[in-house]
Formats: C-alpha cells, sequence, structure tokens
C-alpha cells in the first residue's frame, strides 16, 4: 500500500549520531516513520512496550542496557518486530548472536546511506509482502462493517492462522486504521488483547501437544505453535503457565 507507513524506533547513545541516524532514515525512506528515539536501552524496551514498532534500530552498545539484550527483551511483548543492528565493532561474535535472534540487518558506524537504503528497502519488501496476504480479507471494504463484526473477523483470522507470524501493525494499516484502535475494539469485544489472543492460543495448543504427543520434542512442538525459537517459546509458556515445557509434560504423565 503505496501510503503506507513503517513505525521505527532509534535506540543511540550518542544523541548527535542518534539525531543524524533518524535524519538518514527519513531522507533514505520517507515511508519509514520515527515515532521514537531513546538514549539507552532501557529507554527504548520502555518505548517498545509502548509504540509496537514496526522496526527497532539499535547501536549495539549502549549503557545499562545493550542492543542485543534490548533485542531480547522486545521480542518478548514484539515479537513481529523487525530489527537492525549498527556497531562500531567488525565483532563476528556480534554478527553471530544478531543472526541468531534473527536481525534482518547488521550495519556497521557511520552509517553509510547507500547501505541503510538497501537495508530498508529488504525490510520493506518484507512488510508488503506479509501485506498483500491480508488484503483479501482486511481492506477499506472492510471498514463499512460495525466494529465487532471487524474484530470477529480478525478473531476468525487469528484461530486459523495462530501459528505463522500475524503482523498486526499491516492488518490495521491495510484498513487505514492505528493499531491502537484495531486492539481497542478486538478487547472490547473479548476482553483481550489480539497478541494475548494469539499468545493464549498457542500456549493451549502447545500444552495439548505435550500432554498427548510425547513424540513430539519441544523444538518441534515451538514450531508448530508459530515460535521459531525454542528458548524464546520456553519463557513465554513458563511466564504463561508458571512451568517449563519438560516440566508440565513430566506433570501430565504422572
Amino acid at each position: 500500500m503505496e501510503n503506507t507507513k513503517y513505525s521505527v524506533l532509534v535506540a543511540e547513545d550518542e544523541k548527535l549520531l542518534l539525531e543524524n541516524l533518524v535524519e538518514k532514515i527519513h531522507a533514505c525512506a520517507p515511508d519509514f516513520k520515527v515515532v521514537g528515539k531513546a538514549l539507552t536501552g532501557e529507554e527504548a524496551c520502555e518505548m517498545a512496550a509502548r509504540l509496537y514498532p514496526d522496526l527497532l534500530i539499535t547501536d549495539i552498545r549502549m549503557p545499562v542496557m545493550n542492543g542485543l539484550e534490548l533485542l531480547e527483551q522486545v521480542r518478548n511483548y514484539c515479537p513481529l518486530t523487525k530489527f537492525i543492528i549498527i556497531s562500531g565493532f567488525s565483532d563476528f561474535a556480534y554478527a553471530q548472536k544478531a543472526i541468531r535472534l534473527k536481525v534482518s540487518e547488521y550495519l556497521l558506524k557511520p552509517v553509510d546511506p547507500e547501505e541503510l537504503t538497501q537495508a530498508l528497502g529488504n525490510i520493506r519488501k518484507q512488510f508488503q509482502a506479509q501485506m498483500e496476504a491480508y488484503r483479501d480479507i482486511f481492506n477499506e471494504s472492510m471498514t463499512r462493517n460495525p466494529p465487532e463484526q471487524i474484530a470477529a473477523t480478525l478473531r476468525e483470522y487469528l484461530i486459523h492462522n495462530y501459528n505463522i507470524d500475524v503482523n498486526l501493525n499491516l492488518i490495521a494499516s491495510s484498513m487505514h486504521y492505528s493499531p491502537s484502535y484495531l486492539t481497542k475494539i478486538f478487547q472490547q469485544e473479548y476482553q483481550v488483547s489480539p497478541l494475548k489472543f494469539i499468545t493464549n492460543l498457542r500456549i493451549s495448543r502447545a500444552k495439548h501437544y505435550l500432554s498427548h504427543c510425547p513424540e513430539l520434542l519441544v523444538g518441534q512442538i515451538s514450531e508448530l505453535v508459530g515460535y521459531h525459537d525454542q528458548g524464546y517459546f520456553s519463557r513465554i509458556f513458563k511466564k504463561n503457565t508458571g512451568l517449563s515445557p519438560l516440566n508440565w509434560r513430566s506433570r501430565s504423565e504422572m
């Protein structure tokens, strides 16, 4: 969608570099809108929980919480946010961990405008491909329906697609809604946010697999319910049940 704006949160501990990077983003890709600027990882983490950005661009070296720690935290409540890591250190160990955390791009300082343009272009293509998948259901004609019908359609979609990546920001954008408005009408109807609804579906299905499919490994179950990182799945599962997946399975076998 041509008018789509992708929200960006930028974290950089040097103020001049932060402002310079924001200017480069807007110059290289006007459809990427910086909605938040943070000077520490901790500040960026708090902003991400409030803003749910489409993209987080962060320096790897920051006080209190470094860029990789920030990414691990943000993924807990913004699982579909994409990440660009920027570093002044050409350190392969950092790059390895960034890859493991599914970072979209890894750029070195000083950020070259052409490399930034290419990186944002790659991410734009990923967003556009996702949006195409939503347009058949979530489009401007959908907005003619009452809010409860829109919420019901979204609920039905989530039930059938809980195990794939569902980008609520792009779904909202497909209807020219803000993510907060889409969340509001869903929550009014079902007393739970869409993101929590997806998590509940995934955890419920994971419990079923753990209890009734002993031949499946935890990593396989993680993939089946939509989590591509087993460690992340285990943390989410324990947060919601109080038990690790293996402990849940052991208890259900008793």
